[in-house]
């Protein structure tokens, strides 16, 4: 059985992690298993950790290069959202994993388990902790994975974000300029937010909140659908909050390296037709409108296309471009 990498921001307490910030921690989790204390390098074994890693992402020639010599990796760190206990978190690495290897993806993912609970009405906590813990994610993980990038061979850093995890991601990236670490230059490839609980509003040209965001990252992919019912703002949690990315898509001045990718159409058929669910969702894992990314084929192919960006984004085989606005296909291709 292999490893699965993950990052824990959780609290240790009588030997299991509880959902409390706390210092960040290294794990190798064996393939069956829930993260575990006992999971983690021991105190210095972090460049080992990052070396395996980079090991696990490195997969062979870069087609971009001209010359035919360049190494190149792929890393994608996959961020949870709320109310998502480890259980969930794992069997949504798992999927994804599985999943992108199937659609062609020969990287790693490697998970961001930041400190959310296991109930559905600890959305405001899990927001603070969530906040508390995401500038680790750029100075403990994406600025030490920068660092350590050498010129014969790059691994490219990528995030994908879901719910509360694109808040995560943007405060994160907030943070760390904010911090202004030592070295700036630090960049992730593709980001990309799935039932993004972030307002649109947020994702704007000229905005202070996602500013950094754009500044660090090649290109943003916002996967939306006016179907999910847990970004509702009826939804109680959310009370007096701005409309959301993950339902309504980025707003009409995002920057040009912002993209939404509509994906209302498809989900509605997926719902509604149980040939096209049979066919196309592997597994569901939590509240379906909301989760539904993870162990859906077409989405998976899609995603690996994204983080692959050898096409232009408008010409995936996984999309349509209907007057000049992305959607995922009807029927897959």
């Amino acid at each position: 059985m292999g490893e699965l990498f993950v990052m824990c921001t959780r609290r240790v307490r009588s030997g299991r992690f509880i959902a409390e910030p706390g210092p960040v921690k290294y794990l190798l989790v064996p393939e069956n298993e829930l993260p575990k204390p006992a999971h983690a390098v021991r105190e210095g074994g972090e460049e080992l950790w990052f070396n395996r890693l980079k090991k696990a992402a490195s997969w062979g020639i870069d087609s971009r290069d001209p010359q035919g010599k360049r190494p190149r990796g792929d890393l994608l760190v996959f961020v949870h959202g709320y109310n998502n206990d480890q259980k969930t978190v794992m069997a949504r690495h798992r999927r994804l994993k599985r999943d992108l290897a199937a659609a062609g993806f020969r990287g790693e993912v490697m998970s961001f388990d930041w400190p959310s609970a296991n109930m559905a009405l600890n959305y405001l906590e899990d927001r603070h902790d969530a906040k508390q813990t995401a500038l680790q994610l750029v100075t403990a993980g994406i600025r030490v994975l920068s660092e350590q990038q050498e010129p014969d061979c790059a691994i490219n850093v990528h995030l994908l974000g879901h719910s509360t995890g694109a808040y995560v991601i943007r405060e994160a990236f907030d943070d760390a300029d904010d911090a202004k670490l030592p070295n700036t230059g630090w960049m992730a490839s593709q980001v990309v937010f799935i039932g993004a609980d972030v307002s649109s509003d947020s994702l704007r040209t000229g905005s202070d909140s996602s500013a950094s965001l754009y500044r660090h990252c090649v290109r943003l992919t916002n996967y939306s659908s006016q179907y999910d019912s847990v970004l509702k703002l009826s939804n109680v949690k959310r009370a007096g909050m701005a409309p959301r990315a993950g339902r309504v898509g980025l707003p009409p001045d995002a920057p040009e390296k912002a993209v939404d990718v509509d994906c209302t159409e498809y989900f509605g058929l997926l719902r509604d037709d149980a040939a096209v669910k049979e066919k196309d969702q592997a597994e569901v894992i939590g509240a379906f409108d909301h989760s539904w990314h993870i162990g859906n084929q077409v989405f998976a192919r899609d995603l690996f296309e994204t983080l692959r960006g050898d096409l232009d984004r408008h010409i995936l085989p996984t999309r349509d471009s209907v007057n000049g606005k992305l959607k995922l296909k009807l029927k897959r291709p």
